[in-house]
Order: C-alpha cells, then sequence, then structure tokens
C-alpha cells in the first residue's frame, strides 16, 4: 500500500536510516535513497519496553534499519518511523542490500569512467539494469555467474565485456539456502541410533568440490532441521532432492515414520 503518492518509500518498507538530530521524545533521521525525505522515529518506537534516555539506544550519525509506520500528518515529507519492529535478521538482510546496491553504484561509476560514459550515461545504464534484474547488484551478481546475462536481457554495446570482467573480480556469487524441519520417529532399541543413520544418510550428499553442504540439526525430538547451502538454486534443489530422499529411505528401512516441511 503507497502512502498517499508517489514519493517516498511505502507504508511496512524497511528502510535505511541515518539518525541527524536526537530529543527527548524520539530521533529525526534521514531516509537514505530518498532526496529530501526525512524520519521521525518517536520514542515509543524505539524499543520494547520503557526507554529511559533515548541516547542509550541512538545517537546522532549511527546508520539504523526502521520499518514505514505512516507519513506524517502535518509534514508530507517526514514519515513516522519504528525501530523496534525490524528484528536484527531483517536488520541484518536490509543493511548488507543497501550496501550492495552503494558498491554496485561506485562499481558502475568506475566502468562508465573506463568506457568513457557521462554522468547521464551512468545514471541511464543504472535505471536500465535495475529494471531488468531488480537491483544493480543484481545485475553485477548474474553478470559474475553467466557472461551472457546481459545479452540475454536485451543489453548490447563493447561496455559489456568491461561490465562482465568487473563483476567476476569484484562480486561473490550468493548462495542458495534450503531449510526443512523433519519430524522422525522410530521405535524400539535402536531407534536412536536409526535416527543418526538416517541424518547422516542425508548429510551425505554434501559435495565440498560444487561447495554445497548439507547439515542436519536437532531441533528437540522429534524434530530435526535439515539445512543445504549451494552456490545456485538448480544445486541447492537436487541436493535437497536427494538429501530427503535418502533420510526418508533409511527410516523407512528401520520400519520408522518421516515427514518432512520445507520452510
Amino acid at each position: 500500500m503507497t502512502i498517499d503518492d508517489n514519493k517516498g518509500p511505502e507504508e511496512g518498507e524497511l528502510v535505511v536510516c541515518t539518525v541527524t538530530e536526537v530529543k527527548q521524545n524520539g530521533a529525526y533521521v534521514s531516509i537514505n535513497g530518498y532526496d529530501n525525505i526525512d524520519g521521525f522515529i518517536f520514542i515509543g518506537e524505539i524499543a520494547s519496553g520503557w526507554v529511559k534516555n533515548i541516547r542509550g539506544f541512538v545517537r546522532d550519525g549511527q546508520r539504523l534499519v526502521c520499518k514505514v509506520i505512516r507519513r506524517g500528518k502535518k509534514d508530507k515529507d517526514t514519515f513516522e518511523l519504528s525501530l523496534k519492529s525490524v528484528s536484527e535478521e531483517r536488520r541484518r538482510e536490509t543493511l548488507q542490500s543497501w550496501k550492495n546496491e552503494q558498491r554496485a553504484t561506485q562499481l558502475l561509476k568506475v566502468i562508465g569512467e573506463k568506457v568513457g560514459w557521462k554522468e547521464e550515461e551512468i545514471s541511464e545504464s543504472e535505471i536500465e539494469l535495475t529494471s531488468a534484474f531488480g537491483t544493480l547488484y543484481s545485475a553485477f551478481e548474474s553478470a559474475a555467474q553467466d557472461p551472457n546475462a546481459l545479452e540475454d536481457a536485451g543489453f548490447d554495446g563493447d561496455w559489456i565485456k568491461e561490465f562482465v570482467e568487473t563483476a567476476v573480480a569484484n562480486i561473490i556469487p550468493p548462495f542458495v539456502e534450503i531449510r526443512g524441519i523433519c519430524s522422525i520417529e522410530i521405535g524400539g532399541p535402536k531407534g536412536v541410533e536409526a535416527i543418526k543413520e538416517a541424518l547422516s544418510e542425508a548429510e551425505s550428499h554434501a559435495d565440498l568440490e560444487k561447495e554445497i553442504t548439507v547439515n542436519c540439526y536437532y531441533d528437540g525430538a522429534p524434530k530435526y532441521r535439515l539445512e543445504i547451502r549451494a552456490p545456485d538454486y538448480k544445486l541447492a534443489e537436487s541436493a535437497w532432492l536427494k538429501a530427503t530422499k535418502s533420510l526418508v529411505s533409511s527410516v523407512k528401512s528401520n520400519e520408522g515414520t518421516a515427514e518432512i516441511e520445507r520452510n
């Protein structure tokens, strides 16, 4: 749901902010990525529970990740934000994405200088690449993994060679993670050992040469967590199918039952 008009972030969006001023009743911030758009974090949205001293939580110049609550009622260029509504995991993910975009922008500027682009050409290329790949950083990721990614997306020109070389030299391809919960029940005296055997069967599908890891963790009987990490979705999906098939087969061979729910 967009807040009022097209200018500014959307309600519920997570934004990266920089604290510009700390008051007794809250903190003013500038919202990165939006020109002349500010935010205010009311003291009640700083942290869960009672905040005795707001400066114990935020300080001038600090970079934060906040959730947009609504557009300000009086000042339409100021948004009401919440710091306490953002989990640590979401904070890390959002901040990393923001850093990635900042890095990608700098890399594109370097490429532009090398191929002789003017500032407006760099800006236009950033918009076009972002539109095609979702984010500018994703364009670099795609080029690092597949040299033909830009051409396949409809781009052409001598600059592509420079782009691909820069991507390969500076961007580490992301890893795909697949997780699931396995509910395993095996009766009898060999139950515990049989479960260990089944989990080991699943983990045997790790492939270090292809950078595929398969790990099982105890999550509170009868549940066990299965986590697979691979360089791309295709490899991760293949490892998931093999690992779960081996696990279920091993459990059934010991007259047990296994149910797997993917997260």
